[in-house]
């Protein structure tokens, strides 16, 4: 009777695999079958990439000079600090897309456990954000150094830049994955997308206002500011938190939305 139950456990073990594996499959051909993911796609290259080398070609010399109040190290991946925004835009589509045409009630109909195309999503989309953002920070640096090292200033890709390169993709997946739980929580794409940009853009800069230690920490720990060491060798922020302490802080951020996220998924209607 054990033996038998030792198979019929493995058995069971084999189908989950296999159903989830048929989850991710679908998860990955919907993200890609729409055409707004690869407009977004091309754009996170374009403005990630193509600013920092725009912002290293206008800016070299003077860095160069004895002017110069930042390093150069601030400027190699100043482009993904505007790229974020497709991060987040393709975090909250993964979601508010379905919701919006229906699609969901298609997706919980195939897959009844809900966490597991809430884990397939996540995979996807941390997985896509992860590849593009690092491909597009190295870009980035391979553009803007060019001109960095034609002033005598360019950075060797090792140490910190290196940290930065894949800092970039790891930020970028953290920001789609919180923009994904957020886009579940409110099951809307106009609304996920502006709650998501304004605590990032607008919330994380102006807690600073809030006088004293207070505002400090604030600022410190809101999820845009928090990991902003890790994608640039050298911070514009000397008092921002570490690089993997800020990222470790991000993630406790995006854990928790993404906890309350999958409470209340099991629990509202499609």
């Amino acid at each position: 009777m054990s033996t038998l139950t030792l198979h019929e456990t493995r058995a069971g073990m084999d189908a989950a695999s296999a159903g989830f594996g048929h989850t991710l499959h679908a998860e990955w051909i919907k993200l890609w079958s729409v055409r707004s993911t690869w407009w977004t796609m091309i754009a996170l290259v374009v403005l990630g990439a193509g600013l920092t080398t725009l912002i290293c070609w206008g800016n070299a010399e003077w860095l160069a000079s004895s002017d110069a109040d930042e390093a150069p190290g601030a400027f190699i991946t100043w482009g993904m600090m505007i790229a974020q925004v497709c991060a987040v835009i393709i975090g909250t589509l993964a979601v508010t897309s379905e919701y919006g045409s229906g699609m969901i009630r298609t997706s919980f109909a195939a897959v009844p456990r809900r966490g597991s195309v809430f884990l397939a999503k996540a995979v996807v989309v941390c997985g896509v954000l992860f590849v593009v953002g690092t491909l597009t920070a190295l870009l980035g640096y391979l553009g803007g150094n060019h001109f960095l090292a034609r002033e005598g200033i360019g950075l060797p890709l090792e140490g910190d830049v290196a940290r930065a390169m894949y800092g970039c993709g790891l930020f970028l997946a953290a920001l789609g994955l919180l923009s994904m739980a957020v886009g579940f929580l409110v099951r809307h794409t106009a609304a996920a997308i502006s709650i998501v940009l304004a605590t990032v853009f607008v919330i994380g800069n102006m807690v600073m206002l809030i006088p004293g230690q207070l505002g400090e920490w604030i600022t410190k720990l809101m999820p845009g500011n928090a990991a902003s060491a890790l994608v640039a060798p050298v911070s514009f922020n000397p008092d921002a938190l570490g690089a993997w302490t800020g990222f470790g802080v991000m993630l406790a951020e995006v854990a928790a939305l993404c906890a309350a996220a999958w409470w209340l998924l099991g629990r509202r209607d499609a």
